[in-house]
């Protein structure tokens, strides 16, 4: 019983704790390590689609190759780092990311991924100077592994998704959108642990429809959703490494609850297929997690009213799946 009055209290804590003077207060102060990234604007007939704008949000440019780089600056700057520095598990884009900002830092850093991490992601942490450990084969187990060594090596640990910061990190992607698409109707944001469709709900406090996309392999949110508390799902399909946690994080779900309007399920095969309209339309090369919400609008999970005018956020380009082996000037 205390342990549910406390997981309540925490949650209560999270939505109270994440608002936009509190994100503001967040975007204010990473600014000076982040990209402020892009938007490019898109007719749906550019897509085959129908009368709509949509608007991307490049945000797979952002340092690190994701908007995880935001919730990793915001923990490291947010909370003190012992001598031990941090730690942090993840399937691998927040690991690049928490490497990078800990780079940048000067701090320490200890990396635990599964064997499911893309090479790509588990190089670019070693890049970042890093120490990279692979263990066991979800991210369930390199979580473990992680609060381990956190316990026994004083080591600050940073989550990927439910934690404070880095829900206040997040949702600087909706402070920005709002900046630069001040008009948008409607909002398709990925979904994996919950933490950027939570920082990104909180900012617009259904100020716009924001609207979750997950995998159909992996349907965390939805399950949470239906159950009316977070619950184990499955964690497969081809964004495993980046949209497939066990469950959705205890701080977003009461945010999601309130804010998010809905969430739709996209197959695997539309997830790829959206990857490769996203670089014949406009070559754009995203993972498969960042073209996700792409894939909702392009295969009418979501169909637009017309005049819509829709945003898209392509959160992640952590990928080695491009040949450029082949040139030619012709």
């Amino acid at each position: 019983m205390r342990a549910n009055w406390s997981r309540r209290q925490s949650e209560a804590a999270a939505e109270s704790a994440v608002t936009r003077e509190s994100i503001a207060a967040a975007h204010a102060l990473i600014l000076p390590f982040i990209r402020r990234t892009p938007i490019v604007e898109v007719d749906g007939g550019d897509f085959g689609l129908g009368d709509f704008r949509s608007f991307l949000k490049l945000e797979f440019l952002q340092h690190a190759g994701s908007f995880k780089a935001r919730g990793a600056f915001a923990n490291l700057l947010m909370r003190k780092v012992p001598a031990a520095g941090v730690v942090a598990a993840s399937g691998g884009n927040h690991g690049v990311a928490v490497a990078y900002a800990a780079m940048r830092l000067g701090k320490p850093a200890r990396i635990f991924v599964p064997s499911i991490a893309s090479p790509a992601k588990m190089a670019r942490i070693a890049e970042f100077k890093a120490e990279l450990i692979v263990t066991g084969e979800r991210y369930a187990d390199a979580l473990a592994e992680s609060q381990a060594f956190a316990k026994t090596s004083g080591a600050l640990q940073v989550h990927a998704y439910d934690q404070i910061e880095t829900l206040l990190g997040q949702g600087t992607v909706g402070l920005e959108f709002e900046e630069q698409a001040e008009h948008i109707d409607t909002l398709l944001v990925a979904v994996g642990g919950g933490g950027l469709l939570g920082g990104i709900a909180a900012w617009y406090r259904r100020a716009v429809r924001v609207i979750g996309v997950e995998p159909a392999a992996a349907p965390t949110l939805t399950r949470a959703l239906e159950a009316g508390r977070p619950v184990d799902a499955e964690a497969g399909g081809i964004a495993a490494d980046s949209l497939a946690p066990k469950q959705v994080g205890a701080l977003m779900f009461p945010i999601a609850q309130r804010f998010v309007e809905r969430v739709i399920l996209v197959s695997d095969d539309e997830i790829q297929a959206a990857q490769q309209a996203l670089w014949t339309t406009l070559r754009i090369v995203t993972e498969p997690g960042g073209a996700a919400a792409c894939a909702a609008l392009l295969y009418s999970h979501y169909e637009p009213a017309p005049g819509e005018r829709v945003g898209v956020l392509l959160c992640g380009g952590n990928t080695s799946a491009v040949d450029f082996g082949r040139t030619s000037m012709s």
